[in-house]
């Protein structure tokens, strides 16, 4: 590669806290820090915050490329990698740019990014200079002030765009069975399993479920190689009759998902789909099923991350639990909903959340923990990203079942994209994974208003 088609990568403090070794991401490319990202790292590593362990990982990293280096080294850069790598890592000591962006007083570390950034694009032409971070107002900044090339992260990014994420389920035009023709069936007590050509169904993975355009066939993959995979008859009947708490699917959709929710060898469900689809009443009602009534698991674990991207829960008086109850609104409507017809609702309630040993917890504070015999409901995770997800999915330990749900379209994050949300990036990671199902619950259930505002506005 030559000069010219090297690229200048200058990173954000947001990128180091998604993605403490993103330094070593940029292979034959130039990667600069500017000097206030590691102030901005400083400040972090010693706050309460839930990035504080990232901020302290990325700078280990750095010490580790610069710790016997030069200050001469240090800003003309030094390689890392493997072997043979070209790419090189440098500081850049911004604080004596020139300043030429002076926009939003209350923003000085950003504006001595953007300093930097046009600094080295003036300074370094004809090669490519480029602003990477995962605020998306920061970029539009950027490009108002002049910077010619800024980019998200998109290293661990899975799919191009949201529309490519799985549904969790194929239909297929006309009768199933006018496809497939003749195939091995084995019946072993209440399972029908169907053994059919790899090459009938295509892109399938483990748990995805097959349905027909009539109204008939309904399957799940549930083993599959390079030749044939195994089919588990449902049937759509079957699907739709299937209770939970009292609660029976209104659609086909939903009839996926509590089947996968009652189904003691999916380890993860995943539910994704509009507001008012269902996916907290469903969670929910499977969640009581299986712990009052089947005493399949010990406890139920409802957690969320709170507005402030899972940093802080501030100063609410009470508990952990009272404190987040502010943010569980949606979990204790889905309750009341449930027990509505109840001679004593407010009775009802108070009783089942003794029996079912609900407990809410802050996503603060599941670091470190070993979750057992618990049937774990993560609501609102369209805002957390893959590291906080991953946090959470490995403190379940033996006999624990986790439900992540959440609403692509309702992102509230700065940093976050539907395609870049650790929603999308666990259901791409997880669909060949033998214990875990994911759901596109399509359409709303909540109410006609609600689906026509979700339809039309």
């Amino acid at each position: 590669m030559g000069d010219a088609e090297r690229k200048f990568f200058v990173l954000d403090t947001n990128i180091l806290l998604h993605e403490p070794f993103a330094i070593y991401s940029f292979q034959e490319h130039d990667v600069v820090i500017p000097m206030t990202v590691l102030e901005e790292l400083d400040r972090i590593k010693d706050s309460k915050r839930d990035v504080s362990r990232d901020a302290r990982v990325a700078i280990r990293a750095l010490e580790g490329i610069f710790k016997d280096a030069t200050p001469d080294q240090i800003s003309e850069g030094i390689v890392v990698g493997n072997e043979g790598a070209t790419g090189t890592v440098s500081i850049l000591v911004d604080f004596e740019i020139k300043e030429t962006v002076q926009a939003f007083a209350d923003k000085a570390g950003d504006n001595r990014i953007l300093n930097a950034v046009l600094f080295l694009q003036a300074k370094r032409t004809p090669r490519k200079v480029v602003l990477v971070t995962k605020d998306i107002n920061m970029r539009l900044r950027a490009k108002g002030a002049g910077v010619l090339y800024v980019e998200d992260y998109r290293t661990d990014q899975l799919i191009d765009d949201v529309s490519l994420l799985t549904k969790g389920f194929q239909v297929f035009e006309g009768s199933f069975w006018d496809r497939v023709g003749q195939c091995d069936t084995q019946n072993s007590g209440r399972t029908t399993l169907h053994t059919v050509p790899r090459e009938m169904v295509d892109n399938t993975y483990m748990n995805q479920y097959v349905l027909d355009e009539s109204d008939d066939f309904a399957g799940r993959v549930v083993g599959l190689n390079d030749n044939e995979l195994q089919l588990k008859d449902i049937s759509r009947e079957r699907l739709m009759h299937r209770e939970a708490w009292g609660v029976r699917p209104k659609n086909i959709y939903q009839g996926m998902a509590v089947d996968a929710l009652l189904d003691p060898s999916i380890d993860l469900v995943i539910l994704t789909g509009p507001a008012g689809c269902g996916k907290t009443i469903l969670a929910m009602a499977a969640a009581l099923e299986q712990v009052v009534e089947k005493g399949m698991y010990d406890k139920i674990i409802v957690t969320r991350n709170t507005p402030e991207i899972a940093e802080s829960i501030g100063f609410l008086p009470g508990t952990e639990e009272e404190k987040m109850l502010p943010w569980l609104g949606a979990v204790t409507d889905t309750l009341e909903a449930l027990h509505k017809n109840d001679e004593c609702t407010d009775g009802s309630m108070r009783y089942i959340m003794d029996k079912a040993n609900i407990q809410f917890k802050s996503v603060n504070f599941m670091r470190g923990r070993s979750i057992q015999n618990a049937f774990v409901i993560l609501d609102e995770c369209q805002n957390l990203t893959a590291s906080q997800l991953k946090t959470i999915i490995t403190r379940c330990g033996e006999g624990t079942k986790i439900v992540c749900s959440g609403n692509l379209a309702q992102i509230d994050s700065p940093y976050l994209t539907p395609v870049t949300s650790g929603l999308t990036y666990i259901v791409e990671r997880f669909k060949n994974f033998e214990g875990s199902a994911s759901v596109y619950l399509n359409g709303v259930v909540r109410s006609r208003l609600a689906e026509f505002a979700e339809e039309n506005l």
